[in-house]
This record gives structure tokens, C-alpha cells and sequence, in this order.
């Protein structure tokens, strides 16, 4: 194995409660949530009527009229929210080996909304009336294909589609790529806009997400009224890079990624498994890659959707994966505040782990008042405030997809 130390050097976000980092961030400190009534559609007959939409985006802060056309709104969050990363991070392309500088942004869904735009189209006009931009404007490789254009990314150029994990897997593999030499630099993290027709009924007929109209008690992780996610949008990027080439060009560096842990659970294609042995087979993964105790480990930012099932069984398999040492861990939710981004939700949930290690603080489990028996552990009903040394992201995708990442604050 390669012994090239990986850090993060740069991120972006475009996120249901800010738009960016700072914002996005200042509002996680406040416990801010973003849920509110559907306005992507009308959702008269529909059961699920709140979501945590993007507010107030506009491409063209971003991107001119032109590519804006050409792209769908996921890949829009995507290259808006690579660009701010690249900015933050300092980097100048022109200085670069362009093939070095590679890029790994996944969506699980990409488009529902050119198909059924261009569906609708089909059945009204007939074939020939179909635009010749459909394909490329849905397949969900396209946020990587339009980052990897927009920033003159000529490296590794990937697109991890494992679901609600995309983004996890995404920036692992990026990880590795750096890790191993294949590039120095990987713009890397996850995108998605699912909030149309076809996405809300198709997860409300799974009964996956929540039917509670009151935005303040809707995403609720680990609590006992949890009846469902609350279906998000956005993009999270970071900027992965070899520590002597952050180095050698005078980068601020925001944390290093130590760890990677991957897993299936060969079980079931919605359902984690019930004793939560392939996520606490990730975790431990991430541990060992990391060449630590997992006694050192006292935070995890959870999947923590506010299923039912998924609570649950993530909870077990934290009790799993860590025995006694479970009890003395910090868990949190980010989705309590901007619901479930599903392919971008590791993504942003990482840059909520890098600023939480910056800072020292951990952020709440907004909305969490009464757990059940079985949901004993820490889960942030109130902020925490002091030094933390590592993270362990978890992301927990359909299809039995397990992944986590573990960051460490940064030491020279």
C-alpha cells in the first residue's frame, strides 16, 4: 500500500439551508432546518408534502446561460459547488498537470426530471419530438462529466452510483486514488435533485419517507416518533489531495482523510440488515485502514435517516462494531436539519464532520426529544464543545451499499 497521506484542502456546498460552506455551516451551528411545503410541484394529491429544497439558486452565479442549458439541476449543484471548493482551496488549474487533477462526483439518481419531461413529450407528440439532449442530461455520471469540463479535470474521472452512499463511495475512492498515486489532486463529493413527481411517489409508495406535514417535527433521527426521511437536494464537494503537493503550494489544509471502510450486506434491496453487521463491518474497516484502536474514535456523524428500521439497525451496528466503548460515543444527525440528499448526503455530511473537527464542536440532532429502549446511545440532543480528534462518516445506500470514512484533524 502506498504511503501518501490524503487531505482535504478545499470545499463547497449548495445545501436546503445555505448555499455555500459558510452559510451552510452557520446554520448547522444554529440548528437551523430546511423543511418546508413541496413548491417544485403541486402536491395536492400526493401524501408527502414537505421536502428541504434549495432555496434562492441562481446557475449563473456559477456557470453561463449557455452550459446552464445543458445541464439539469443535480449537475448545476455539482459545478457550483466544485467551483467553490476549488476556490477555497486555492487552486489554480493553469499551474497544474491537468492529468493529475482527476474527479469522483456521485449521484444516485441523476435526472427524474428530463425523463419525465421528455416521457411526457413522447406520449403527446410521439418519438421524433423527443430532445437530443435527453441522455446526457440524465445519466448520473453527467456531474462528474461537467465538473471534469468546467475545471479542465483531465485525471480519474468517475461517478460512484451505490444510492444514499454515492457520495461516501465517491470521496473514498478518491481517497484511494490519490493514496495510491494515481492523481494528486481529486475533486471529489456527491449530487442530487430528486424532489420531482416521479421521485416523491416513488419513495412514498416504499413508505420510506415521512408523511408529517409540520415542518419542525418531520426528519426526526433516533427518536421515537420517527415515521420516515424528508427528501433533500444539494451537492457537497471537497478537494482531496497528497500532503506534499498541498504542501509545496502553500494550501491551507482542513483535515485528513485516514480511513475508508466498505461493505455489503447481501440482504435485502431496501432493508438494512437487521443486526447490523455489514455497517459495522465498514466501520471497522475504516478503523483498521486508519491503523488505529476504534477505542480512539468519539464521534460519528450517523447515517441516521429517521426510518424506522434504519435507526435501529445502525444503531446496532455501532453497539457492533465498537462493544462497550459504543456507550462513550458522540452520534449525530445532519439530515435532522437538511433531510436525506441521498447521493450528496455523505458528501455534505463530510464537510459537516471537517468543520466540526476545525471548530471543536458537534452540532445537535435537531428535533430529538424521547428515543426507545433500544436506541440507548448519545445522540447530540444538545451541542457539544470540545476537542475532537476524529470523525467516522456513515452512509447506508439501497442494495446493501455500506461505506464509511474516517477524518482526523490535521497534525503536521
Amino acid at each position: 500500500m502506498s504511503g501518501r497521506r490524503v487531505v482535504v484542502t478545499g470545499m463547497g456546498a449548495v445545501t436546503p439551508i445555505g448555499n455555500d460552506t459558510e452559510s451552510f455551516w452557520a446554520a448547522i451551528k444554529e440548528g437551523r432546518t430546511g423543511f418546508a411545503p413541496i413548491t417544485a410541484f403541486d402536491t395536492t394529491e400526493y401524501k408527502v408534502k414537505l421536502a428541504a429544497e434549495v432555496r434562492d439558486y441562481d446557475p449563473a452565479q456559477s456557470m453561463d446561460k449557455k452550459s446552464a442549458k445543458r445541464m439539469e439541476r443535480f449537475s448545476q449543484f455539482a459545478v457550483t459547488a466544485a467551483g467553490e471548493a476549488i476556490r477555497n482551496a486555492g487552486l489554480d488549474m493553469e499551474k497544474e498537470d491537468a492529468y493529475r487533477c482527476g474527479c469522483a462526483i456521485g449521484s444516485g439518481v441523476g435526472s427524474l426530471q428530463a425523463i419525465e419531461r421528455e416521457h411526457s413529450r413522447l406520449i403527446e407528440k410521439g418519438p421524433a419530438k423527443i430532445g437530443p439532449l435527453l441522455v446526457p442530461l440524465m445519466i448520473s455520471n453527467m456531474a462528474a462529466g461537467n465538473v471534469s469540463i468546467t475545471y479542465g479535470l483531465k485525471g480519474k474521472n468517475i461517478n460512484v452510483v451505490t444510492a444514499c452512499a454515492s457520495g461516501t463511495h465517491s470521496i473514498g475512492e478518491a481517497f484511494r486514488s490519490v493514496q495510491y498515486g494515481e492523481a494528486d489532486v481529486m475533486i471529489a463529493g456527491g449530487a442530487e435533485a430528486a424532489i420531482s413527481p416521479l421521485g416523491i411517489a416513488g419513495f412514498t409508495a416504499l413508505t420510506a419517507l415521512s408523511t408529517s406535514e409540520d415542518p419542525a417535527a418531520c426528519s426526526l433521527p433516533f427518536d421515537a416518533r420517527r415515521s420516515g426521511f424528508v427528501m433533500g437536494e444539494g451537492a457537497g464537494v471537497v478537494v482531496l489531495e497528497e500532503l506534499e503537493h498541498a504542501k509545496a503550494r502553500g494550501a491551507k489544509i482542513l483535515a485528513e482523510v485516514v480511513g475508508y471502510g466498505t461493505s455489503a450486506d447481501a440482504f435485502h434491496i431496501t432493508s438494512p440488515a437487521e443486526d447490523g453487521e455489514g455497517a459495522a463491518r465498514a466501520m471497522l474497516n475504516a478503523v483498521e485502514d486508519a491503523k488505529i484502536k476504534k477505542e480512539d474514535i468519539g464521534y460519528i456523524n450517523s447515517h441516521g435517516t429517521g426510518t424506522h428500521y434504519n435507526d435501529l439497525f445502525e444503531t446496532r451496528a455501532i453497539k457492533l462494531a465498537f462493544g462497550e466503548h459504543a456507550y462513550h460515543l458522540r452520534i449525530n444527525s445532519t439530515k435532522s436539519m437538511v433531510g436525506h440528499l441521498l447521493g450528496a448526503a455523505g458528501a455534505v455530511e463530510l464537510i459537516t464532520c471537517v468543520k466540526e473537527l476545525q471548530e471543536g464542536f458537534l452540532h445537535r440532532t435537531v428535533g430529538l426529544e424521547e428515543t426507545e429502549e433500544e436506541l440507548d446511545l448519545d445522540y447530540c440532543r444538545e451541542a457539544y464543545c470540545g476537542d475532537i480528534r476524529y470523525a467516522l462518516s456513515n452512509s447506508l445506500g439501497f442494495g446493501g451499499h455500506n461505506a464509511s470514512l474516517l477524518i482526523k484533524k490535521y497534525e503536521d
